[in-house]
């Protein structure tokens, strides 16, 4: 699923967007945990959500002192993420990664969209800059594994 969170007007809209699609990641991750046979698997992936529910927990107060109002939950674009998470399930673990692929593909492309901003403090790109090597470390991971499976 394409996403255009990154190319916002206003540097707090994309802010709160990037919380919206880290809870959507968050919904497929437990979506995704919650089917894969591989408890090696299901492990690195929960070590993935917690990487995004920090992420949350980070940007969150940035919103609220830039006078914003922060998501708290996934939006509807999560339930997408989700339901190619539920569909793979049918086909197993290997569909499954690859329905996470695709999802850190969305994460990673807003993430650097976002760093590319000039409209933000150096504080925020900082904090850009650690999340988005989290994001490529994921997609690193899922692509790794596939290439084993």
């Amino acid at each position: 699923m394409a996403t255009l969170v990154g190319n916002e007007e206003r540097s707090i809209t994309m802010l709160e967007h990037l919380i919206a699609l880290d809870y959507d990641a968050v919904e497929a991750y437990d979506a995704a945990i919650a089917r894969l046979d591989s408890e090696e698997f299901r492990q690195q992936l929960a070590e993935f959500k917690a990487d995004h529910e920090r992420h949350i927990r980070e940007l969150r107060p940035i919103v609220k002192e830039l006078g914003g109002d922060p998501p708290t939950t996934a939006d509807f674009k999560g339930m997408l993420a989700k339901g190619r998470v539920v569909l793979a399930d049918l086909i197993g673990d290997a569909a499954i990664l690859r329905a996470m692929k695709a999802n850190e593909d969305g994460t990673n492309a807003a993430y650097e969209r976002a760093r590319s901003r000039t409209d933000v403090s150096d504080d925020i790109h900082a904090l850009l800059a650690r999340n988005q090597a989290d994001e490529h470390r994921h997609r690193a991971w899922i692509e790794a594994t596939l290439r084993t499976l």
